[in-house]
């Protein structure tokens, strides 16, 4: 089945979660650098944590069957850090994540993450080990994320979450997105390309 990627303004995402525990998880580990040489993006998904996939031997979160197809991924402190390889958001986007919930996050991976349309909510230690603890004790319940009201819950919790301002208005405005702007704007462009002299033999 052929993957939809964000689009447009994110103000919900409904969905099941998973799991990675941990601080201060780098890019490295999210997308080996020997995965960096590929021509395009749409690989990088099977690679994603490859080298700790590995070392559990199928009993990663990412690998466990239980956890196929979930939208939502839940973190611990300073999830991002290290390089700043934009490969680490897109292999995290196209193995199927569409929000990540954490402690924080390195500043350029939440930049990158946000190109996505990948909201980066933050909330504290405790709300984040409660949720942790909640989704692993059920990797069936649907998770309900709505930006407006900045919370994410399902049957019977909730819980309070954060984001910066600015990150707010894009996603909820839905420009973030520079490529659905640049083909709205489809028009306005053309006659602008129109009305350049040196792209018309400088014929005014």
């Amino acid at each position: 089945m052929k993957q939809e990627f964000p689009k447009g303004e994110i103000n919900a995402i409904s969905g099941r979660s998973l799991v990675i525990q941990g601080d201060d998880i780098d890019t490295d580990r999210i997308i080996p650098a020997r995965f960096l040489k590929c021509v395009s993006f749409s690989a990088l998904g099977e690679q994603v944590f490859a080298d700790d996939r590995e070392e559990l031997k199928g009993n990663h979160p990412f690998d466990l069957y239980q956890h196929k197809g979930s939208k939502i991924l839940v973190v611990n402190d300073n999830f991002g850090c290290g390089s700043s390889r934009e490969h680490a958001p897109q292999a995290l986007m196209r193995w199927g994540i569409r929000l990540i919930i954490g402690e924080s996050f390195a500043e350029i991976f939440f930049g990158n993450c946000l190109a996505l349309g990948i909201p980066c909510m933050t909330a504290s230690k405790q709300e984040i080990i409660k949720l942790q603890k909640l989704v692993n004790q059920n990797s069936n319940q649907i998770w309900d994320f709505n930006l407006r009201e900045l919370s994410i819950s399902n049957q019977k919790e909730s819980f309070k979450l954060d984001l910066e301002r600015g990150a707010y208005k894009m996603l909820f405005s839905g420009k973030w997105d520079a490529t659905s702007q640049l083909l709205d704007a489809e028009e306005k462009i053309n006659n602008t390309v129109k009305n350049l002299p040196y792209l018309n033999n400088f014929k005014y």
